[in-house]
């Protein structure tokens, strides 16, 4: 890449202003692409161990021969596309409320996601997945479809959300609507910034019949130190 710096793409969302951008960075010697929220960074492809992580803990808690998995929050996409390297998985169906986003991933601006947007078990759906829980689900093909695993990130953490109206998802009511989305013994699993929160913990274990906070370490290049996100893994009644 010849420029040291691109917006790739940008528009004003209900939530704000949302960006994709693409920087060289000359010390790591290494293209960085970067989700913005105004001036707020949600995601980099400098840090994807725990979305990766997100896909494979909550899936590895899985006996079942076939999955049918909904991924809340597409982003960089290495949640879904590191579902999809489960040969188990049958269908993945990808909840995102900004439209742009799934643009991102349909006309190839991220290469480390390639394949996602055109594998024929990936459905690419514009929703949102707090409403999808709160309503019919989240297949609009077949409202009140069950899945075996959810593997949600899209707040930084359960206190640190994106939108007030979001918090009401992390009670005990709101991921009781949620395990009524699954398949008994199926699995939500989610990503979180923050460090494992037992408050959090115990409100998991209010409404699923195990539930465990996972810590990712993963190394900083940044900081030259490491730093750890939080995958909580909970897994519904059989």
């Amino acid at each position: 890449m010849g420029a040291r710096f691109e917006e790739l793409a940008w528009r004003q969302t209900p939530i704000g202003l949302i960006s994709l951008r693409r920087r060289r960075d000359p010390a790591l010697q290494t293209e960085v692409y970067e989700v913005k929220l105004d001036d707020e960074f949600l995601m980099s492809s400098l840090f994807p161990v725990a979305e990766i992580e997100l896909a494979r803990l909550g899936l590895a808690a899985l006996a079942d021969a076939e999955l049918d998995v909904v991924v809340g929050g597409l982003g960089l996409g290495y949640t879904a596309r590191t579902a999809l390297a489960d040969d188990r998985v049958r269908s993945l169906h990808v909840v995102e409320a900004i439209e742009d986003v799934i643009d991102w991933h349909r006309r190839g601006l991220l290469p480390f996601a390639a394949g996602l947007a055109d594998d024929p078990r990936t459905r690419l759906v514009q929703a949102d997945f707090f409403a999808a829980v709160d309503g019919d689900g989240f297949d609009p093909e077949r409202p009140g479809r069950r899945f075996h695993a959810v593997l949600l990130d899209i707040d930084h953490s359960p206190r640190h959300v994106l939108h007030p109206r979001n918090a009401a998802f992390y009670t005990p009511a709101g991921l009781r609507r949620l395990a009524g989305h699954l398949h008994p013994g199926g699995v939500f699993a989610l990503w979180s910034d923050d460090p494992p929160e037992p408050a959090f913990e115990q409100t998991l274990a209010e409404v699923f019949a195990t539930a465990r906070a996972h810590v990712v370490p993963f190394a900083n290049p940044l900081t030259g130190g490491e730093s750890a996100n939080t995958v909580y893994v909970a897994r519904h009644a059989a």
